[in-house]
Parts: structure tokens; sequence; C-alpha cells
């Protein structure tokens, strides 16, 4: 089994994306929080994850331009820097308009940091790369823990949702002042090897080797000039298709558990923490897991494993056991995304930065369409029943999965 090292970078790429689910798991119940407080529908509150959308298409478009001219590092580093601007700005407004804005701000910095986390441990971690990306989105989903209880105490206490923002910029500020005093510094640019045109191995996620039996090479040319394979556009459909199950738990989780299962308004907001709690558990057991098997029967298992959280969630009306389903339901969804991207990026070859950046257009698609979908269904018939559309997001990724399992080569299919 392949050893994943772990070095100063790498703990920082961890804290960096963590910053990021701190705000994004802690947004999701802020949103029926902030539709109270606005006298919005469920539909109009879920434009905020259209802003959301809106933001993550410019990130993605932002970042291979800034990656190229900055670096990697500063890149990440610049995306933060937005995402305190954005959530102070989100902290201290209160129109609709200005709230959607501030949130869309976020979310363009908020992806840059994302993608930037990402080529940066593809590129250092190579082989285990996999293993990598899942501990970083457990370090995303272990702060994100926070988020949903600091809100569920603070709203209990009658202060609202609003000092979460001050924490999410304390954090920046304390993760950046950490990164000074110990002189952690990121990798400044693409590795030297991809910008001349040398072929970077695949074997990231596939377990495939980056020459083949004919010798010659998977990708040549430079990272901006090679050609996408399919395999890369099928991971980019399922992602986006898993940040939809991903977004619309996060956004309307709470309004099923006050209106199906009898918990009270900071109560629910506090159990929305129950998904990433297990997301947390699953990434950290998905590390190890991820150096074992190869990422197509590994995402097929987390699929099914969604599924069942899923019906347990919403066939409860007690609220214990509502949140046990939550908690199963986290454990499956906590390796869509780091398989899918890892897989995304490793077939991308030299083109990782540019891949990256599509990939947060697969965001975009997810979070600016199905919340608003569910949201318009919950507005006629009630969120517990607008939730079914759930399954039917789970049901099309384990497709898209079976098919990006077969556009792979076949050594993939038989790791």
């Amino acid at each position: 089994m392949p050893r994943l090292a772990r070095d100063r970078i790498t703990w920082l790429t961890y804290a960096q994306l963590g910053l990021w689910g701190f705000f994004l798991y802690g947004f999701g119940p802020v949103v029926p929080l902030l539709r109270d407080e606005q006298g919005t529908s469920a539909a109009v509150a879920g434009l905020h994850s259209t802003g959301i959308a809106v933001g993550a298409l410019a990130g993605g478009a932002l970042f291979a331009p800034v990656a190229r001219r900055l670096g990697r590092a500063p890149a990440i580093w610049l995306g933060l820097a937005g995402v305190a601007a954005g959530v102070t700005a989100l902290g201290l407004l209160r129109p609709l308009p200005a709230t959607l804005a501030a949130v869309a701000v976020i979310a363009t910095f908020g992806m840059m940091v994302v993608s930037g986390v990402s080529v940066v441990l593809t590129a250092r971690h190579g082989p285990t790369a996999p293993a990598a990306l899942t501990e970083a989105n457990a370090a995303c989903a272990g702060m994100g823990i926070l988020a949903p209880l600091t809100i569920g105490a603070t709203v209990d206490a009658g202060l609202g949702w609003r000092p979460l923002m001050a924490v999410e910029v304390g954090l920046i500020t304390l993760v950046a002042l950490a990164a000074l005093t110990f002189r952690v510094r990121g990798p400044k640019r693409a590795p030297a090897d991809a910008a001349a045109g040398t072929p970077v191995p695949v074997a990231v996620a596939t377990r495939v080797p980056a020459v083949p039996a004919s010798g010659q090479p998977v990708y040549s040319g430079s990272g901006a000039a090679v050609r996408l394979p399919r395999a890369y556009w099928i991971a980019w459909v399922l992602m986006s298709v898993t940040g939809s199950i991903e977004v619309c738990l996060s956004l309307w989780t709470a309004d099923v558990l006050r209106t199906h299962a009898g918990l009270s308004a900071g109560g629910a907001s506090a159990a929305v923490a129950a998904i990433v709690c297990g997301m947390f558990a699953g990434r950290i057991a998905g590390g190890r897991a991820a150096l074992r098997w190869a990422p197509v029967p590994l995402l097929l298992g987390a699929l099914t494993v969604s599924m069942a959280g899923f019906a347990l969630f919403w066939g409860s009306t007690v609220g214990w056991l509502a949140v046990t389903g939550l908690v199963v339901l986290g454990l499956g969804n906590a390796l869509h995304y780091p398989l899918a991207i890892s897989i995304a990026l490793a077939v991308a070859g030299p083109a990782a930065d540019k891949a990256a950046g599509w990939s947060a257009y697969s965001m975009g698609v997810g979070f600016g369409i199905a919340p608003v979908a569910l949201g318009w269904v919950a507005d006629g018939v009630g969120p517990h029943p607008a939730f079914l559309l759930l399954p039917a997001f789970i049901a099309v990724a384990v497709l898209l999965t079976v098919r990006l399992g077969r556009a792979l080569p076949a050594p993939v299919r038989a790791a």
C-alpha cells in the first residue's frame, strides 16, 4: 500500500480548505434564518445558492489565469482574502440584493481556494493524491461541523447567525499568521515538466501508467493546449450531480427537520452538523480506503451508503432517528467530491490548472439549479416531499459513475 507523506505545505492546504468549509457548511443553516429575516419564499431564498453558482463560475474562470500569473499558492491566499471581505459584507448587509451579491463574491474567491488546493495536492502527492484530497476534504468537513453548532448556539442565545461571519474572518487571519510565523510557503507555479509539456503521470486516481505499452505519451503539448478527455467530462457532470445533492442538503435539511421531525429552529440548524460529522468520519476513513481501492468502485459504494442514509432520514418523524440518517448520509457523501475531482484532475494530465478551473463550473451548475428547483417544489408541496429529488440525483450519479468506469482505460476497471 502506498504511503501518504504529509509535509507542511500539505497541512497548510488542509487548513486553507477547512476555512472554506467553515463558511460553506455554515451557510446552509443560515438560509432558512435569512429567509425568515427577509420575509421571502423558499424559492427566493434559494437564489442565494444561485449566487454561489454565479460566483463558482467566476472563480473557475479566474483561477487558471491568476495561477499562471501569480502562482498557485498566492492564488489560494488571494481567494481567502476575498472570502474574508465577502463574509464581512454578508454580516453587515441586510437587503436581499446585497446578501445575494455578497454570497456571489464569497463563492468567487472560495472556488479559487478549492481549485488551488486541488491542483497543489494533486501535483505534490502523485499516486497518493486521492488520499490527500480526501483528507483535505475531511479537514473541510471537520471545520464545517463547528459552523452549524456555532449558529445553533448563537441563535438560541438570541444573537442570530451573524456572529458566524466574524468567526470566519478571525479563523482566516489566524491561519495566515500561522503560515507567516512558521514560514510555510506553497509552490508558486505549476511543475516545470508540465509547463514544458512533459507527460504528467495520470496514476493519481486511476492507477494507469503515464506511458502506455505502446510507448507513446498519454499527453503532450502545453497544459493550456491539451484537450480534456471524455472521462474528464463524465467526471465533470458527476461532480455537478453530486454537488446538487450536497448543496440541497446543506440549504434545506434544517427546514425538513423543523417541519417533519419536530425540531426547533436552533436545534434544526445545529443538527445539520450531523451530515458534516458523517462526512468528516467518512473522509478520515476514506483517505485510507483510497490507498487500497480504485476510485470508481469506492464511489459506487459511497453512493449506496448515501441512498440508505437518505431513506432513514426522510422516513423518520422522530428527531434523533432523522439525525442518525443524516450521519449515515454524510458518511456516503464524504467521498463523492474527493474521488470525482481526483479522477478528473488525474486524466487531465498537464492541464490540471485548466481542469480545476472547469471543475468549478460543474459545481456552479449544481449549486445554481438544484436548490432553486427544490425550493420551488417545496413552495408547492412542502420541503419534505420536495426532498424526493435527492434519491433521483443519487441514481443519476450511480449511472454516471458506471459510465465513468467504462470510459477509463482497462487497467482502471481491473484495479
